[in-house]
């Protein structure tokens, strides 16, 4: 059998447009990161323009094209588009700010609480055993597990590095020393009863995560509405998620592995540009 490169002479290569749904300060943003990154490392020169570049990556990471699609729709290589992509993921995520600088300034805003969540990332199984952590027996699936913090109106403010699937969210929040920066900080947080053991403080507790039922112990009325308060108070997190996942292309993860923390604080960047445009 003889491979070939060429193409049927009734078939041809389309180009389609696609709307992207960005504020002008999101687009603006990419572009003027890359000026200024092209202009310290004193290499000016691109196939494309920083603009169109920028337009690019963010096609990529909003609706989770493909790569060699948008290389074949700009006359580039899928390599060329790799490596812009992750160029422009390395020079936002350098932007995310730290946990001790994220609920300082809350503080400093005059905030008091702040709400914390993990949640999974679903990524392509691999092979081999080392594989095998990423798999989360909650969600039934193998994935990334990470933190987030928002403020009180669902705002992020700050996102964990990734970690295995199976890493309980008690386990991320003591790697990330959450518990000591949110004391120093002089803010509660208020969590859900997977962070249930996290604080052990009963005078002056910092993570609120509510009462849980036993089988020897069912919650009073009391309990039970105090449950009911702070999953009211809770819901706005919720609405950091679904704003980190307007961007398709956490619908499952393609990248290297290794640079998925960037990823993800890029991502962080990029919807608070979008959310306080």
């Amino acid at each position: 059998m003889t491979r070939t490169e060429e193409r049927a002479e009734d078939t041809c290569p389309l180009v389609h447009q696609c709307r992207l749904p960005l504020p002008t300060s999101t687009v603006n943003h990419l572009p003027d990161v890359l000026r200024r990154h092209l202009k310290a490392i004193r290499s000016r020169w691109r196939i494309l323009p920083p603009g169109r570049i920028a337009v690019i990556v963010l096609a990529v990471l909003r609706h989770d094209q493909r790569l060699a699609d948008m290389a074949g729709g700009n006359n580039v290589s899928e390599s060329t588009v790799r490596r812009w992509r992750d160029e422009l993921i390395g020079l936002l995520a350098a932007q995310a700010p730290r946990l001790d600088r994220a609920v300082n300034e809350v503080a400093e805003r005059g905030g008091e609480v702040v709400l914390i969540d993990g949640t999974l990332i679903p990524t392509q199984r691999r092979t081999g055993r080392a594989d095998r952590r990423n798999y989360s027996g909650t969600h039934r699936r193998h994935g990334l597990h990470f933190l987030v913090l928002t403020d009180e109106r669902g705002c992020l403010i700050w996102i964990s590095a990734a970690r295995p699937g199976r890493t309980h969210d008690i386990t991320a929040a003591r790697h990330e020393h959450s518990l000591d920066h949110l004391r120093a900080a002089g803010l509660g947080a208020l969590a859900d009863l997977g962070f249930r053991g996290l604080d052990n403080d009963v005078l002056d507790p910092v993570i609120v995560a509510g009462h849980t039922a036993t089988r020897a112990h069912k919650p009073t009325p009391g309990q039970k509405d105090a449950n009911r308060v702070l999953a009211t108070g809770r819901a706005p997190v919720e609405h950091g998620f679904a704003h980190l996942k307007n961007w398709r292309t956490v619908t499952k993860l393609r990248t290297n592995p290794d640079r998925d923390t960037h990823f993800l604080r890029a991502l962080l960047v990029l919807t608070s540009l979008e959310v306080n445009h």
